[in-house]
């Protein structure tokens, strides 16, 4: 029994959020941040994303831009940064369009014509590796690339996709996130397109992808920031948590994009993040620690414990600190108290998360 309990105890503080005695954007020398959802949503800026950044930056923290989104050329990407407030160069911007074409470069000859599904971004990125991008599978080419290309896609790119993927031209994809976060709410992304393509070939093949949370991704942002200590930066645990769990370097999770309160206490230990915050501030202040307290989790002035009807929480302070009590008591849980339950809702209702 003895033996199980320290087991258990040891468990119980290993996944616990990590503190922080000083603020992030001091302890990393730079941020590897996606986009959507963490610095703009469409057009506009994410609340306190500039003023945090453009910070972040006087401290002495590098920035760079890193998203799954393949659409838009990192010139582009850059103009849009500087035009919200953040001086941006093209140089500080990686895609997963950049990624998946070193990718292919690696796999077809010098010059090969690539079946290009997807946006500009896309058809720049190829070409900065040397290869042409075309439209038809009656083109000869070596390859099928598919990348987001926004919401006027058209639907015979996909069919062309889909017939030279049947007639066996390896498949590459920039990435499959499912959905992308919009002005207006969330949107198909790249993976629902991707999908289309597999259902055509009756889910036989399967594309090599370049994205979060893969590792050319993560070996793409590498080569191009040269970045020695990075904090990972994003809103999705299946992408941007992850892909810093596989690249074993620490992130941050805001909540501005995709991912809610209920996900992030549900999360499998890839998908936890090192930190927690509310939005980009969160790169400016210390982390306080999450700390083991009797049967429960202590962050700040809240105690978050399991129960038979869930998590519940108790005292005061910080919503986002509650939270991180609340991932302390959630992500301990070997076997026995559910995560979920009518205790949780309430609990997380209290900080209105």
């Amino acid at each position: 029994m003895a033996e199980a309990d320290s087991t258990q105890d040891a468990y119980r503080v290993a996944y616990l959020p990590r503190g922080a005695a000083d603020s992030l954007s001091t302890c990393y020398d730079t941020a590897l941040l996606d986009l959507d959802g963490v610095v703009y949503t469409g057009g506009e800026a994410v609340p306190f994303a500039v003023e945090s950044l453009r910070a972040a930056r006087a401290e002495g923290m590098r920035l760079a831009y890193v998203t799954n989104n393949a659409a838009r050329t990192p010139q582009t990407v850059a103009d849009h940064l500087t035009r919200l407030g953040v001086p941006a160069a093209a140089e500080e911007v990686v895609t997963s369009a950049q990624a998946v074409s070193r990718l292919i470069s690696e796999q077809v000859p010098a010059g090969a014509r690539v079946l290009c599904v997807g946006g500009e971004g896309l058809r720049v990125a190829l070409r900065e590796r040397g290869l042409r991008p075309v439209e038809s599978a009656d083109e000869d080419p070596a390859a099928v690339v598919q990348g987001y290309g926004g919401p006027d896609l058209p639907w015979g790119r996909l069919g062309e996709a889909a017939l030279a993927v049947n007639r066996g031209v390896p498949w590459f994809a920039s990435n499959t996130d499912l959905t992308i976060p919009g002005p207006r709410g969330i949107m198909p992304g790249n993976g629902a397109a991707v999908e289309v393509v597999r259902i055509a070939t009756r889910h036989t093949r399967t594309p090599q992808v370049a994205g979060k949370p893969l590792p050319p991704m993560h070996r793409e942002t590498v080569l191009r920031t040269g970045a020695r200590r990075p904090l990972v930066v994003g809103d999705r645990l299946d992408t941007d948590i992850e892909g810093a769990h596989n690249g074993k370097v620490d992130s941050l999770l805001v909540l501005t994009g995709v991912t809610d309160a209920a996900q992030l206490l549900a999360a499998p230990p890839e998908h936890r993040p090192t930190y927690v915050s509310a939005d980009l501030r969160g790169l400016l202040v210390p982390q306080p620690a999450v700390q083991v307290d009797g049967s429960g989790h202590r962050c700040a002035g809240w105690l978050a414990t399991a129960g038979a009807e869930g998590l519940e929480l108790t005292g005061g302070g910080e919503a986002v600190d509650g939270l991180r009590a609340l991932c302390g008591a959630a992500w301990s849980v070997v076997t026995g108290s559910p995560v979920s339950g009518p205790a949780t809702d309430r609990a997380l209702a209290r900080i209105g998360l």
